[in-house]
């Protein structure tokens, strides 16, 4: 189910709500169990005025899980444009790789919320970042043809399975290696140089894909303990 249509916020509510969410992001990320009072307080806001802006806690993790998604899949076109292809689908996929487990602990809550149709438009602009990397990757030649996006987010979502750990990023690195040299194989140009790429142009917002749900991806984790995970830096192909 898609976010209602509201009227345009004033600047100081706008305001308001932009802190109510990185507060939201910070303190979920730290626990799933963070209360609203708590993110109100961290916010600087009295907890009427998150209310206002999210009448429930359902809401505001959505509405958080929304933008996370949406900044994760513009992060593709800027990549495409400071890297070649496949370097650029290398860093991007180590993003959707900490993503995943930065937010396994809010997945029984997102699994509460969720319906089928937010299912599909949150994931929709996630399948969309995927074949832009993947087309500019086999207009460089740098990958095989015919990769579809769907499998390829299947492919990369068992690295949100990682159990957070002392060694999570390294093993995160080297699965990636892993899954990059499998799109790497039968390439044309499997070792194109990094210069001469060209900028990749930005898929239209309109543009709808066939859809995976990232939320059932989440609902496989096996519970683990709470820990602090870095975006894993990984080697370059």
């Amino acid at each position: 189910m898609a976010e209602p249509q509201h009227e345009p916020l004033r600047a100081d509510a706008q305001q308001n709500r932009e802190r109510i969410l990185s507060a939201a992001r910070d303190a979920l990320a730290a626990s799933g169990e963070a209360s609203l009072n708590s993110i109100a307080k961290r916010a600087g806001v009295g907890p009427g005025t998150l209310y206002r802006h999210f009448p429930s806690r359902e809401a505001l993790i959505l509405a958080v899980y929304r933008y996370d998604l949406q900044q994760l899949a513009d992060a593709a076109p800027d990549l495409l444009s400071d890297h070649p292809p496949i370097e650029a689908l290398r860093l991007w996929s180590g993003r959707l790789a900490h993503y995943g487990l930065i937010k396994h602990a809010l997945a029984g809550a997102l699994h509460a919320a969720s319906s089928d149709g937010l299912t599909g438009e949150t994931c929709d602009p996630v399948v969309g970042a995927i074949r832009l990397l993947l087309t500019a990757c086999e207009q460089d030649g740098s990958i095989r043809p015919g990769h579809d996006p769907d499998d390829v987010l299947l492919l990369l979502a068992f690295l949100w399975r990682i159990d957070p750990g002392p060694d999570a990023s390294a093993r995160t690195a080297r699965l990636l290696d892993i899954v990059i040299s499998g799109l790497r194989a039968g390439a044309p140009a499997p070792e194109r140089p990094a210069r001469g790429y060209r900028r990749a142009r930005r898929p239209p917002r309109t543009q709808r894909t066939s859809r995976l749900s990232l939320l059932s991806i989440l609902r496989t984790r096996p519970p683990a303990h709470q820990a602090e995970t870095a975006a894993p830096p990984g080697p370059r192909a």
